[in-house]
């Protein structure tokens, strides 16, 4: 139930649920490549791979900060090269890297939908793909996206085309990968929150600071990650999770200790499945 001395290679590590993902994993004493482009303070967005790296470490975990573009072919293969090279090979692919914009189809000017689909869609098939190789040689490899269920309701796509398609393009790797090397033990997963997750997209592209307060931490992702982590690839591959879903299925009943705001009601989170309920106790809406 461990991961330590297993390597993740995360990318967008360098804040929110990448981190959060990160930083779980480095409390088992793991090794975790940061790969993000934030070497440089941004004006809004609060860190950077090297403050990533200095919580990891601190955390107990062995960080490698990578300055890495998704977009980028060669930016990827040598951060992927680099990430095995340090710690002897890559055990767990995170692909936690997204852009987004909820913005209607005559608005959304095709730079922004190339930038989310190049990130998105493409960006997670390139950091599989370059990550596969290790993980073929791993004991219990898995790659985890950070997508949601294939729910094909157009209310998920009618305001923001643009943006459904380049996360479900995520997914559909899910969808492929799994059964392409199911033979092979190594596991493809999706993982999403039922409800906002407090980051600085919610705070700055969304919300601003009351949405941040009906929103739960980036920990319920880390944990709900940690615990797709530990399973046996062989046995758990091909789902599409949510997140507090998962975590009851897994023994947790405490889910209050998520909430920015206990007092605040739960925002509800994009392509949640209208099957899909909360767990007992829980009110989301």
């Amino acid at each position: 139930m461990s991961l330590q001395g297993k390597t993740l290679f995360v990318t967008g590590a360098s804040r929110g649920i990448g981190l959060a993902i990160a930083l779980r994993a480095a409390k088992d004493g793991a090794n975790i490549a940061i790969a993000a482009k934030t070497a440089e303070p941004h004006k809004h967005l609060p860190g950077t791979i090297y403050t990533a790296a200095a919580e990891i470490e601190k955390a107990g975990g062995k960080a490698l900060p990578l300055v890495v573009d998704v977009r980028d072919e060669a930016s990827v293969y040598e951060a992927v090269e680099q990430t095995a090279a340090k710690f002897g090979g890559i055990d767990i692919c995170v692909n936690n890297a997204s852009a987004i914009q909820l913005t209607g189809t005559l608005a959304t000017e095709m730079k922004r939908y190339d930038l989310m689909n190049q990130v998105n869609a493409r960006g997670t098939y390139l950091t599989s793909k370059a990550c596969l190789p290790y993980l073929l040689k791993a004991a219990n490899p898995h790659v985890l996206m950070l997508s949601p269920p294939l729910d094909m309701n157009p209310r998920w796509f009618e305001g923001h085309v643009a943006y459904s398609m380049a996360k479900y393009g995520m997914s559909m790797c899910v969808l492929g990968m799994a059964a392409e090397f199911r033979k092979d033990g190594v596991a493809f997963n999706a993982l999403w929150p039922r409800t906002g997750i407090a980051t600085a997209a919610i705070q700055f592209a969304l919300s601003g600071e009351e949405g941040m307060k009906q929103c739960r931490t980036p920990e319920i992702m880390a944990d709900a990650a940690h615990a797709i982590f530990v399973k046996p690839s062989r046995e758990f591959t091909g789902n599409f999770l949510i997140d507090d879903s998962f975590l009851y299925e897994e023994g947790v009943r405490d889910f209050d200790k998520y909430r920015v705001d206990p007092t605040a009601r739960l925002m509800p989170d994009f392509f949640v499945p209208e099957s899909s309920k909360p767990p007992p106790g829980v009110v989301v809406g």
